[in-house]
């Protein structure tokens, strides 16, 4: 066989065995997504069962966002000794035990167990498919891990029907359960199908900027434009979080939570229906934009996405008392949200390396956590002022100072961190994409 020919055989399997080890990373990925956004569903019920408080229920799902994020750095030098596989496995244990612990929950104190439990889950899954996406796809990061994370975000429209359902026909303890063993044991057969690549395995992309430069994570936490990330990712991963958290305490205080939308083949109430249309819009919103970002660059689409989520975050603030508008609405916020994902973690990529990028996008992953300890806030807000457009027009405010720091703070402060990544690779002898080619 000639050498052009083992090459190209060589290049096909690992073609095939990469988008086999992307699949294997979205299905755990869907799989985990119902801690999450299936939240929302239960906190009504959880309140009229137990007659506890919105705020004190929804500290559970602090507790989890908080833990999930904070813990990344050091699940990602986890991922880095022992592999995808291995953590993965964990993952999908914690994350099936989480939900039977809230099965037998009769005190606050057992939901806040279980959802550390959640956090320590689906954190582990998260940040090794993403991290895995990273590293299979350099050629097209943002597509790959928009898909990765897209799967996190539309995951739960699989199952928010199912849920509502055994919600009202079941009861808590029993869809908890049932839900826990099934999302678990998903998780953990896809586990096995993972593995990481081998050196130089596959080619970076010629059209988005990509440091050959490995950066450690000090070298990363030292770099300005780490921490420039990190405020944006906390700026607009606040607005879409809270909308997950509180979109069904939203709909009931605007009234259009029981309203019954016909579409002809079926008809469902108002709150399903948005829930389930966004975390479509949520999971396209991620390889969308992630795609997106591969041809004219990630600031560019920050920017576009940023501002398409603040004008809508205000518009839901304005007509949300419209049952139609707050449908049409919501989706367009998540729409414009689920990309922070996607595009966050291709840049953190693209700017360190993909080395110890597990533990860099870890420590940047960890605004989410930030973001959620601002969740409890806007029902604090909403009391104060008597309104949700109080709390929408303030994170509204926020997505749109982000997507200004993108084109005018961001863009050139990673125009002058490539150009010197480009003389240190001259200076060691290390051949970059050509600036030409990156659109930049």
């Amino acid at each position: 066989m000639s050498t052009s020919s083992t090459a190209s055989a060589a290049a096909s399997t690992t073609t095939s065995i990469r988008w086999q080890q992307l699949i294997a990373g979205i299905v755990c990925m869907v799989a985990a997504a119902n801690i999450q956004y299936a939240w929302t569903l239960f906190v009504p019920e959880i309140s009229k069962e137990f007659g506890w408080s919105r705020a004190a229920i929804q500290t559970t799902f602090t507790i989890f966002v908080v833990v999930q994020t904070w813990l990344a750095p050091i699940e990602g030098y986890f991922i880095d000794k022992y592999g995808p596989r291995v953590m993965v496995l964990i993952g999908g244990l914690f994350t099936g035990l989480s939900w039977i612990v809230n099965s037998y929950a009769d005190s606050l104190t057992l939901y806040y167990v279980g959802a550390v439990i959640g956090g320590i889950g689906v954190g582990c899954v998260y940040a090794t498919c993403v991290n895995a996406a990273i590293k299979w796809f350099p050629d097209k990061r943002g597509l790959a891990v928009g898909l990765t994370a897209g799967g996190y975000g539309a995951g739960s429209a699989l199952t928010i029907l199912p849920i509502a359902n055994m919600l009202s026909t079941s009861g808590i303890s029993e869809t908890f359960w049932f839900f826990g063993l099934l999302q678990g044991g998903v998780i953990m057969v896809a586990a096995l199908f993972l593995k990481a690549p081998t050196k130089d395995a596959v080619k970076a992309s010629d059209k988005v900027p990509q440091s050959r430069r490995d950066y450690t994570l000090p070298e990363a936490l030292r770099a300005p434009v780490f921490w420039v990330m990190a405020a944006m990712f906390i700026g607009t991963v606040t607005g879409g979080l809270m909308a997950v958290a509180q979109l069904g305490v939203i709909a009931q205080d605007l009234g259009v939570k029981d309203f019954k939308v016909n579409l002809y083949f079926i008809t469902m109430a108002a709150l399903p229906f948005a829930l389930m249309l966004d975390r479509v819009m949520n999971g396209i919103s991620r390889p969308l934009f992630g795609w997106i970002s591969d041809h004219i660059g990630r600031e560019r689409t920050m920017f576009i996405a940023f501002t398409i989520e603040g004008l809508g975050i205000v518009a839901l603030g304005t007509f949300g008392h419209n049952p139609w508008a707050f449908l049409i609405l919501s989706g367009v916020v998540f729409l414009a949200w689920g990309e922070v994902y996607s595009l966050f973690s291709a840049t953190a990529a693209d700017t360190f390396g993909t080395k110890h990028v597990a533990k860099i996008y870890g420590v940047l992953y960890c605004a989410k956590g930030v973001a959620a300890l601002l969740v409890p806030l806007g029902n604090i807000l909403m009391e104060a002022t008597g309104t949700w457009s109080s709390v929408l027009f303030t994170v509204a405010a926020m997505d749109l100072s982000a997507a200004l720091a993108a084109l005018f703070v961001l863009r050139p402060m990673l125009l002058k961190h490539h150009a010197a990544n480009a003389e240190w690779a001259k200076t060691n002898g290390i051949t970059l994409v050509p600036a030409a080619a990156t659109g930049h």
